[in-house]
């Protein structure tokens, strides 16, 4: 029985609030979960209180039991010192400019240079 510690989603449309629940991997996103150990509320200001809600000793329990945090929920852990930090992952593949845009940026590069070593002539 794989654990995860995961957001379910729960609100209205367009106004989001998310339970941060224990749950089995293979459960669905807002089905069935083994217990509810938080709250999280994107609506509300960054620095408000009552943002992110964590139960820390349910929390650590389901950590030490082998719960494995998804992403989003690992950043919550983090920022009330529960988990180390996680590494920030970069996409380099896909944020680099396309082919077409290399070529375009690199033969601007070449000019400039030959204009620079026209000037310093």
């Amino acid at each position: 029985m794989a654990l995860k510690i995961r957001l379910a989603r729960g609100g209205a449309k367009k106004r989001p609030f998310y339970r941060i629940v224990v749950a089995e991997a293979s459960s669905p996103r807002d089905g069935r979960f083994v217990e509810r150990v938080g709250s999280y509320n994107p609506i509300l200001a960054a620095g408000h209180a009552e943002r992110v809600v964590l139960n820390t000793e349910r929390v650590q329990y389901w950590l030490s039991v082998g719960a494995q945090p998804t992403e989003r929920v690992v950043k919550f852990l983090s920022a009330a010192n529960l988990l180390a930090a996680p590494a920030l992952k970069s996409n380099p593949k896909q944020s680099a400019p396309k082919k077409k845009a290399q070529e375009r940026l690199k033969a601007e590069q070449e000019k400039a240079a030959a204009l620079a070593e026209q000037k310093s002539e």
